[in-house]
């Protein structure tokens, strides 16, 4: 299925308001329920192994259902996804607001996980068939970025003040409002007119895996892999790093946040130089940006100098997404854009649910200081194969 021709540029704007609204439903509940499960779960006397199976629960099944969900949305265009997303994510939060159990509570988390994965594959492909050349794309992926930014703000504000006034059930049923205001923004996004298409029945018959053989993907998917790994990298040893300098709490915390403002600056400026940038060149500079911060990390002790390393961080990390998502439907065949996003989240939930596992075993044996340095090596190995991906010229 494809949009009707013509009517990719009509409502350009609605339409992602409406798709990057409808994702800011889910991924809200999803954050929320994210910081509500385990304060329950610590509230109760759980165990830090209980709490850590609940929290790997809201993986597990992004990482399992990402192909299938590609493949949906690509056999079916957005609006069945989005409806089963927000099925899903309301199913979770309905059911932790009616049982605190906390079996009850794994099943939610998983639920929530499930939606959410569900509906950004969702988003991200028919965010990306509206572009008209690769600048658009650049363009339009920055915005989308900004969805989960948002969502990140929204969950958990609604769900600690909920919480905090009236409880745990009050805190899960409000977060079942969100769900359904993703419901509310999709019927805002245009339908898509279904044509008689080889590929979309090609792509039932051909595994997902087959994408790799081209090497242009393998080496997209080997750089986003190591940017979900520089994320976790950066989760796991920063806070490590900060205590041995001595740092408060506090100077940490805004370590972190200048990174999360400095992304979301980023990601506001790209729409407005899209027409200036090549992806290609701009995975290469954030890559290799990102490896000096990396690289330069151990040797530093105030949390000044954190901050400001953590504000190029941001910068680096958040130009590289629309970069990725951008080039990523350049080189996808017509036809299997949801396919290949399925097979790009797979890849970033696997890194999240083995990555900080390796972290562990690297800084208990030698200490934090390598985790940052071996990061930094590979981000400059990433930043070499960005500039082996080619121009912005689309094959599709």
């Amino acid at each position: 299925m494809v949009h009707a021709p013509g009517a990719v540029r009509e409502g350009f704007g609605l339409t992602l308001l409406a798709l990057v609204a409808a994702q800011v439903g889910l991924h809200g509940c999803l954050n929320g329920m994210r910081m509500a499960v385990p304060l329950l779960a610590a509230s109760e006397g759980r165990s830090a192994a209980v709490i850590g199976v609940l929290m790997a629960l809201f993986a597990i099944f992004p990482f399992l259902l990402a192909i299938p969900a590609g493949r949906l949305a690509d056999r079916r265009g957005y609006h069945l996804p989005a409806r089963l997303a927000a099925g899903l994510a309301l199913a979770g939060a309905v059911l932790a607001a009616l049982s605190l159990h906390v079996v009850a509570l794994g099943i939610a988390a998983s639920l929530a996980g499930a939606g959410s994965a569900i509906g950004m594959i969702a988003l991200q492909r028919s965010a990306g068939r509206l572009a008209g050349n690769s600048a658009d794309r650049l363009r339009i992926f920055s915005w989308v970025a900004l969805a989960p930014a948002v969502a990140t703000l929204v969950g958990p504000l609604l769900a600690g003040v909920l919480i905090d006034h009236l409880g745990y059930r009050a805190a899960f049923a409000g977060l079942a409002l969100l769900p359904l205001a993703t419901l509310a923004a999709s019927s805002w996004v245009p339908h898509e007119t279904p044509i008689a298409a080889a590929s979309g029945t090609a792509a039932g018959r051909t595994p997902a895996w087959d994408l790799l053989r081209d090497a242009e993907l393998r080496r997209l998917l080997f750089i986003n892999w190591l940017i979900a790994a520089c994320w976790d990298a950066h989760a796991f040893a920063l806070p490590i790093l900060g205590h041995q300098r001595g740092l408060s709490a506090s100077a940490i915390a805004a370590v972190l946040a200048s990174y999360a403002v400095s992304s979301a600056a980023v990601r506001l400026a790209i729409p407005f130089l899209a027409e200036r940038l090549q992806p290609r060149g701009l995975m290469t500079a954030a890559l290799a940006l990102t490896a000096m911060v990396f690289l330069l990390y151990p040797f530093l002790h105030s949390a000044w100098a954190m901050a400001a390393c953590g504000t190029a961080l941001g910068l680096g990390l958040g130009a590289i997404q629309p970069a990725v998502m951008t080039t990523l439907h350049t080189l996808t065949p017509a036809g299997r854009q949801g396919e290949a996003l399925g097979l790009r989240s797979t890849v970033i939930h696997f890194s999240t649910l083995v990555m900080p596992l390796g972290f562990g075993a690297l800084g208990a044996a030698l200490g934090v200081a390598p985790v940052f340095w071996l990061t930094g090596m590979a981000l400059s190995a990433g930043a070499w194969q960005a500039g082996r991906l080619p121009a912005s010229a689309s094959r599709t």
